[in-house]
């Protein structure tokens, strides 16, 4: 079928596998939309047949892909291919010639080849390890979401000074190896905020809003009258974090910001040092368009709003001569985001110092959203590496029926291939610089993703292939730069050789004990010595109940109370206690519940001692998990049903347990002492 073969060559799916022995075929509409999304008119058979044996003469004729990789001690399998006599010449990233693709040192070079028939390409060559680094042994961690972690210094939500604080407690009082956070990226700015952090403007730089005003080094050095307005900041900032605190308020991030916006608004009047205002230019240097570009998106949209679609039609593109004009005119904001950037990098190298300071070997582990809002800062300045008029998702399932639309625009594989993977090199290095590790959220979307064409339902999509390859080996390099770990998130439906292959490079994956089965066999869950080792393994994720609700079944009550389950509540609660109850056999079996059920935080120290029966080389402790919180962070398939990403970390009974209260509980204690070194 034409068609068929013309979506092949573009790496667009025509049918999918939603379980084993079930195959789906995708509709024509969804891959005739997808290949326009990627440039390819394939709308009337002429169309198709015209863009097949263009593709196939490209592909024919071609000497290299834009893109080849290869490893620092074998040839990549492209130039093996190349004619008999052709000529290589490589620039090295690090200012070499070489004739030959063997002995390379890690990098991205530019490879240009001719063949004996006068035939020219130009490539970029990727040469990465074999492997990213790996623990140097087992550590265990903390996972929380920062900005429910909150203290008596913190504006209303936890912010960066917080974290550094319980990077220097967990690590010197603890032994803790890491703290992981939820992703930290710049969000497109209210009111009202989206508070979800997985749907940022920017992935590239992170948001101000986690800065701790007092540790700028300027705050101090605020004259006269603006200290006094300073002052009187506090006070309100003393109430919202009160509100939260004490008076059972959700966590308001654009209250949060319009006060920390006010007092930057004032720091950023105080003159910088010699030495520090060196310190921005070197940034702004080394940031360079990147940096500007967000700035600008930033000022633009205090003046227009905070989606660019909607933009007077030059500044729609960040390179017009309109957004110049703009940027020039905006000079002052501009320089104020870029100035935000800046503090915010500091200070989140503050934290990771102070983790490694307190003797973590990973420090802090970073989280890589999946994909960007299509209104915000990265989606604007990188458009052309975005496909126009999709979105990304996942096919209907087991699990869903309907599919998922998450409402970002996917990159567009081709657009990538040809910069070398330069956007996301970039990405990845900026969020290696600060961290011991890598969380890569829904990593099989470095393979494949669901791309649906806007305005459609997620039934109405396909898959889209990304070269792995090359994917995997931007990331292996960043990693190796950095000496930072890579974790995979490898939860769910994952199609077959993803798992090996992320093994291969030495990535992690990631390991939740409730869904760690037989599920090849007898269905039930899997000793510990049968868990792989290749993983970060947790009780629990911020998408899932806490181990508290899982053991007291507490998170059936508030599926029913939402009106999200889809079958009659008693048959929920049945089959909810029949699988704990199968956990804790397997955890009373092992020795590890010597009491016997009916003790939850017993119940939950026997969960970590089980994890740590299992060879995982990294283990989490979700960290509202040590105070026996019920609640979920973020509950799948609720919007304004539930407060997703706007709770404190709490106790058993629902109130919010502080930073200072968390050091000095006992029943956090008493599980940290299961996991101890």
């Amino acid at each position: 079928m034409p068609l068929a073969r013309l979506a092949a060559l573009h790496g667009v799916a025509t049918s999918y596998s939603p379980s084993p022995g079930r195959t789906v075929q995708a509709s024509d509409s969804a891959v005739v939309t997808t290949l326009a999304a990627l440039g390819v008119d394939a709308s009337t058979p002429e169309a198709i047949r015209h863009a097949l044996e263009t593709r196939e003469a490209e592909l024919r004729e071609r000497l290299l892909p834009p893109t080849v990789v290869g490893r620092p001690d074998r040839e990549p399998a492209a130039l093996a291919d190349l004619p008999p006599g052709t000529r290589v010449r490589i620039e090295t990233e690090q200012g070499e010639t070489r004739a030959s693709a063997t002995g390379l040192p890690p990098g991205v070079h530019t490879l240009q080849a001719t063949a004996p028939d006068g035939r020219t390409a130009r490539a970029h060559l990727i040469i990465a390890p074999e492997q990213s680094p790996g623990p140097a042994g087992r550590t265990y961690g903390l996972l929380v979401q920062l900005y429910s972690l909150l203290s008596e210094r913190s504006w209303g939500m936890g912010d960066l000074g917080d974290l550094t604080e319980l990077a220097a407690w967990a690590g010197r009082s603890l032994g803790a190896g890491f703290i992981q956070v939820n992703p930290l990226h710049a969000a497109v700015p209210g009111p009202p905020t989206d508070p979800s952090p997985y749907r940022p403007s920017s992935r590239r730089f992170p948001d101000p809003v986690h800065l701790r005003i007092e540790d700028i080094p300027e705050y101090p050095y605020l004259p006269g009258p603006d200290g006094e307005k300073a002052r009187g900041l506090l006070e309100r900032v003393a109430a919202l974090r009160a509100s939260v605190l004490e008076k059972g308020a959700l966590i308001d991030r654009d209250a949060v910001w319009a006060l920390k916006r006010e007092a930057l608004e004032l720091v950023r009047d105080v003159p910088l040092g010699p030495g520090r205002r060196a310190a921005y230019q070197g940034f702004l240097a080394a940031e360079g368009r990147a940096l500007e570009d967000h700035a600008t998106w930033y000022a633009l949209a205090e003046v227009h709003g905070s989606d660019w679609h909607t933009w007077p039609e030059g500044l729609k593109d960040p390179r017009s001569a309109e957004t110049a004009r703009a940027r020039e005119e905006l000079r002052d904001r501009v320089d104020f985001h870029s100035l935000l950037a800046w503090l915010t990098d500091a200070q989140l190298a503050t934290a990771q110092r102070t983790a490694y300071d307190a003797g973590m070997p990973i420090g802090l582990v970073h989280d890589l959203a999946v994909g960007v809002h299509p209104g915000g800062a990265d989606a604007w300045a990188l458009q052309d590496y975005f496909a126009a008029g999709m979105t990304v998702g996942a096919p209907p399932d087991a699990f869903n029926a309907r599919g998922q639309d998450w409402g970002l625009p996917p990159w567009r594989p081709d657009r990538l291939a040809a910069s070398g993977y330069a956007p996301y090199g970039d990405l990845l290095r900026a969020l290696f610089r600060h961290a011991g590790a890598l969380r890569i959220d829904h990593v099989m979307g470095l393979f494949r993703l669901w791309w649906i064409p806007q305005g459609q339902p997620p039934t109405e999509g396909t898959y889209v292939r990304y070269d792995a390859e090359a994917m995997l080996a931007v990331l292996a390099l960043e990693a190796d730069r950095a000496g930072a770990m890579v974790i995979g998130e490898d939860l769910g439906t994952v199609e077959p050789g993803v798992r090996e292959t992320l093994h291969e490079r030495g990535m992690l994956g990631t390991s939740v004990l409730w869904f760690e089965r037989d599920w090849d066999g007898s269905g039930k869950p899997l000793p510990p010595e049968e868990w792989r080792a290749d993983c970060l393994a947790t009780a629990t994720t911020h998408d899932l109940p806490s181990t508290a609700s899982r053991l007291t079944g507490d998170h059936v009550e508030l599926r029913a109370e939402l009106g999200l389950l889809t079958r009659p509540v008693d048959e929920e609660r049945a089959e909810a206690a029949a699988d704990v109850d199968e956990w804790r056999a397997l955890l009373a079996q092992l020795g590890l519940l010597p009491g016997g059920p009916g003790d939850e935080e017993e119940e939950i120290r026997a969960v970590h001692r089980f994890l740590l029966r299992t060879p995982a080389r990294m283990v989490g402790l979700w960290l509202p998990d040590t105070v026996g919180d019920r609640r979920p962070q973020n509950l799948p398939g609720t919007w304004d049903q539930y407060p997703n990403w706007r709770l404190p970390i709490a106790d058993a009974e629902g109130r919010p347990v502080t930073l200072e209260q968390l050091a000095a509980s006992p029943r956090l204690h008493a599980l940290i002492d299961v996991l101890r070194p």
